[in-house]
């Protein structure tokens, strides 16, 4: 439903794109409804939401927005508008993790329970950020709108942390992880966007928007602690692996499902 609805917005958007600039639009009440120059936006995905109250008339229990926000996909998003057909646009999104598992083995060889705890900790950050111009045409509440924006981000694999709750030993014999660390990931990229937004109420939008870019990412070196039982010394061996660089580019369509937002200009 996301998608046709999406579909239908874009067609006629792009009618709207070939006929004429952006005009000031009031309703009734002599409030303008559109954007004007030197307003300011604030947005993010809409997506959380529409499910949300799609949820509540559906019947299914999978209805809270709650954790729907922290997405790695969700960003914020802000514009300026120098008139009102150019806009400056930028984005921001923050990724964390920060989680905890343990993990509990029975040892026991008696009728009465004995347990070890192995925990695993995964911690990671990593943000994207961009900035750029879009163009608006249109008449009325729907307006369509196209542009280009450079993007950067730096993050990486989460750092996972096993803390073991046996120690090695000569009837305990092995070789095990103890920490691995990804190298940090820096990405650019380039990206064209075409999209629609229809004004519902004064200066608050609803939109879908396409993406057209190309991505260079490269991730260094990462490095792995491990422990192992030295049979031959009888004692515990720590010892670090560097695991290797990599690289990589592409060039596609993003988001293709299409991407609903709202927007509250001020």
């Amino acid at each position: 439903m996301k998608r046709k609805l999406l579909i239908v917005c874009a067609f006629a958007g792009m009618g709207t794109l070939v006929n004429a600039q952006t005009t000031m639009v009031k309703n009734e009440r002599g409030e303008v409804v559109t954007p004007e120059a030197g307003d300011w936006a604030l947005g993010a995905d809409a997506t959380p939401i529409l499910g949300y109250i799609g949820n509540m008339f559906n019947g299914t229990s999978n209805n809270t927005v709650g954790n729907a926000f922290t997405g790695t996909n969700n960003a914020i998003f802000g514009k300026y508008f120098k008139d009102e057909n150019t806009a400056y646009r930028a984005s921001f999104r923050l990724t964390t993790i920060s989680n905890k598992v343990a993990n509990l083995t029975d040892t026991s060889s008696t009728t009465t329970p004995s347990y070890i705890t192995d925990e695993t900790k995964t911690t990671g950050l990593g943000f994207y950020l961009s900035g750029g111009i879009e163009k608006r045409r249109g008449h009325g509440r729907l307006q369509g709108y196209y542009g280009a924006e450079i993007g950067l981000g730096f993050g990486g694999t989460p750092t996972v942390t096993n803390t073991w709750g046996n120690a090695l030993s000569a009837t305990n014999t092995g070789d095990r992880l103890l920490k691995n660390k990804t190298g940090a990931t820096f990405t650019v990229g380039l990206r064209g966007f075409v999209g629609v937004e229809y004004f519902v109420l004064p200066k608050l939008s609803l939109g879908g928007e396409f993406g057209w870019g190309l991505k260079l990412s490269t991730t260094g070196e990462g490095s792995e602690d491990r422990e192992t039982w030295n049979v031959v010394d009888s004692k515990i061996e720590t010892y670090t692996k560097t695991t290797g660089k990599a690289s990589s580019f592409g060039f596609g369509t993003d988001n293709f499902g299409g991407s609903f937002r709202i927007m509250y200009h001020f």
